[in-house]
């Protein structure tokens, strides 16, 4: 069964910075795409970064919306996915998910970030 604990969320200013994290357990995370998604109540859930497999050259996708200030990145050794953000901006806050993709298609429960202006 694939765990997640997810970390770092909180209350931010406009312009700041805010590191998630997402302790994994049941899957080995090298072997998978691995994302975080982010939701907005009342609005669908929507890919913020991703990375793929080991196999699959580790490549890096970015929503548009976030290219150049957030980063996304695994640990291997301690199966951990990060999402690196900075210039936070109020558009956002969100609930921010950790995913494990194909053939899990598995989310964790997510931690809020919440954005100032």
């Amino acid at each position: 069964q694939v765990r997640f604990v997810e970390s770092g969320g909180g209350l931010i200013e406009s312009g700041g910075s805010l590191t998630l994290s997402c302790e994994v357990s049941g899957v080995v995370t090298r072997l998978y795409t691995m994302s975080w998604d982010r939701q907005v109540p009342g609005k669908q859930r929507e890919l913020v970064a991703s990375i793929s497999g080991e196999s699959s050259g580790s490549s890096l996708y970015y929503a548009d919306s976030v290219k150049g200030r957030f980063t996304i990145a695994r640990d291997n050794a301690e199966n951990i996915i990060y999402l690196q953000m900075t210039n936070l901006k109020p558009e956002d806050t969100a609930v921010y998910f950790c995913k494990v993709g194909f053939p899990y298609n598995t989310w964790g429960q997510g931690t809020q970030v919440t954005v100032s202006s």
